[in-house]
């Protein structure tokens, strides 16, 4: 079957859990920003965790389906609508043939994530049907999905799980304000101690520039750097270092300014320093932060860190079983 696009929606992407195993060629890891609901929409309806998906962000798409089939949508707090009649989230919803899956306007969050029993079957590039727009790669012709694009579906593997749903308990969100926990990185030295206090005491906002490259936060104090002569090969600005790889999740601060945390299609390198690295376990909820969302910075250690890993894995197995 097909799934007919009416309306496009904001920046709807076909995503999947992404392609590990190629950072060092420049391409990103991609895939889900919040990876959690894209694995729970697949699991209610009985989908692998890894089949891919639509991602659509702050504006939902109009979709037409072809034949019968079963969804789910999670993610960010949107009205969900078949035919015009409201329906719950992170529930397994049967669609007709003919039907219309139409959102209305978001309330909380900032992206949905719409799961059809059989996957998105557009063809895999490197591993993952991940669409990275920047590089054409994967998805939907590598590209956002378009008006008039027939997007195909597989075949459901599952049995009907029609009206199964995910406890409110187990869906992960945001607090207000976001709390985004970070260790401290290898630059972490080059501001001096007067921005170490502040950097993790200060009250950050998401700015505009908020998209899968990464998330700009606005309002703290600026950064003052040890005073040092600049390397060979480093740009003139005391941000700016020798190049260096950026790890997923890292977080760096042109200028001092303003922070930047690097997320799903975020480049792999580059010439700024980097004052540390949001953990694996808080990048979800990045994902659905809207722009001038309170936001604090938490200090953690590399033990807090690997503790809070194995926290969101015992989440994702509660989700597991909650869906058998």
């Amino acid at each position: 079957m097909a799934v007919r696009v009416i309306n496009p929606g904001l920046s709807t992407t076909v995503q999947d859990l992404g392609r590990p195993g190629y950072f060092h060629l420049g391409i990103p890891i991609g895939g889900a920003m919040d990876n959690l609901a894209l694995r729970s929409a697949n699991l209610l309806v009985g989908n692998d965790e890894s089949a891919a998906g639509l991602e659509a962000v702050f504006v939902g798409p109009e979709l037409e389906f072809t034949a019968d089939a079963l969804i789910c949508v999670t993610g960010a707090d949107m009205p969900i609508k078949i035919d015009g009649v409201e329906q719950p989230a992170w529930t397994a919803l049967p669609v007709k043939s003919g039907q219309v899956l139409s959102f209305g306007y978001l309330k909380a969050g900032a992206r949905i994530y719409i799961a059809i029993a059989g996957g998105i079957d557009v063809p895999e590039a490197l591993g993952s049907r991940s669409t990275y727009a920047i590089g054409a790669l994967g998805g939907f012709k590598g590209r956002p999905i378009a008006k008039g694009d027939e997007i195909p579906v597989g075949t459901a593997a599952a049995a009907a799980r029609e009206g199964k749903s995910l406890v409110e308990a187990l869906r992960r969100r945001p607090g207000m304000p976001a709390e985004l926990r970070v260790v401290p990185g290898l630059y972490w030295h080059r501001i001096v101690g007067e921005s170490h206090r502040s950097f993790f005491e200060d009250n950050w906002k998401v700015a505009s520039e908020a998209d899968r490259m990464g998330y700009r936060f606005k309002g703290g104090t600026r950064l003052n750097f040890v005073e040092r002569q600049q390397p060979f090969g480093a740009g003139s600005d005391p941000s700016n270092i020798v190049d260096s790889c950026y790890p997923y999740g890292s977080i760096q601060v042109p200028g001092g300014t303003e922070p930047i945390v690097l997320h799903r299609d975020a480049v792999s390198g580059g010439g700024y320093f980097m004052v540390g690295t949001v953990i694996s376990a808080d990048m979800d909820l990045i994902g659905q932060l809207q722009p001038n969302t309170p936001t604090r910075f938490v200090k953690i250690d590399m033990a807090s860190a690997l503790q809070a890993r194995k926290d969101r894995a015992a989440l994702l197995g509660r989700i597991r079983n909650a869906l058998q």
